[in-house]
Parts: structure tokens; sequence; C-alpha cells
């Protein structure tokens, strides 16, 4: 064999893999628990997250694991159950946004604690602060090589909290 299977390239991959499966698995089974997918998690937090909690649908796909068809297919299923809602581009007809409701946020404040004590303990408690700091370091870069249109819409890229200082 010509490639060394040893090389620390295939280590990384295939870690990142591993871990993200494993985050992944929790996310889904609490997610189910509030009749949402992954995906339409994914798109609710987008939009509360951004700017006037709203992106434009290009946007959206950028910033997604969705294609353009994809996103129009699941705002449109989030719209009928009035998560989401559809408006028009003022400044341009051929552009639509797609903007979080009330019942979108309420579902989304229902869930969001035991989320992230889902990332708590399975992403954030592993790490010291230095590593965590690394790795947000790391991912936002990697990020930003392979989805240069991840952030578009969003402003800055939006920072965990910092921990509360200790009495």
């Amino acid at each position: 064999m010509n490639v060394d299977l040893s090389d620390n390239r295939f280590t990384a991959i295939g870690l990142l893999t591993e871990a993200f499966t494993g985050l992944r698995s929790h996310f889904e089974a609490h997610l189910e628990r509030h009749r949402l997918s992954l995906v339409e998690f994914e798109v609710l937090m987008r939009l509360a997250r951004s700017h006037g909690q709203r992106l434009r649908m290009t946007e959206l796909a950028g910033q997604t694991s969705l294609s353009t068809s994809g996103v129009t297919r699941v705002v449109d299923r989030m719209d009928r159950e009035g998560l989401i809602r559809r408006e028009a581009c003022a400044s341009d007809r051929r552009s639509s946004y797609a903007v979080i409701t009330d019942a979108g946020l309420e579902r989304l404040d229902a869930l969001l604690p035991e989320h992230l004590e889902i990332i708590q303990r399975w992403l954030i408690d592993p790490l010291t602060p230095g590593q965590l700091d690394g790795l947000l370091e790391g991912l936002r870069k990697v990020r930003d090589a392979v989805n240069p249109c991840a952030t578009a819409g969003s402003g800055e890229p939006a920072e965990l909290p910092a921990e509360p200082a200790s009495a």
C-alpha cells in the first residue's frame, strides 16, 4: 500500500466524524421528543440568531446542510406548521425571506434548556476552557475554508456565553 494509514489526517477526520455522530444521536433523540427534525431545529436556530430573526432563502441554504430547493421544501413545511413564515423581499421580487414566528420561538424556548444541557455534558464538560477556545477557533477556520457562505446574513458569529464568575 502506498499510503500511510497512520497519517494524522485520517485520525483527525475520523475523530471529527465520530464526535459529530455521537453528538448528533443525542440531539436527534432530544429533538424527536419536541417533534422537530435536526434540520428543522437548525433552521429555527439560524433564524432566531440572525439579525431581525430573518434570512433570505439563499442565505439560509448557505448556512444549513440544505440545497436551495431543500430549503424551499423545509420552509414550506415549517410555514404550514406555523413555526416560520415567508416574507417577500421589497427590493427584489425574485427573493424572499424566511422569518421565525412567535410559535417557532416558543418551540425553541421549550427545548433549549435541555439542548444546552446536552451540549454542556457531551461537548463542553470534557474540555478545559483553553481546549474549548482552541476548538472554537479551529472549527471557525475550517468552516470558513469549506463553507464561506455559512455566515451570510447573520452578522458576526455568536460566541458562547462566558462562564459566570465564581463567588
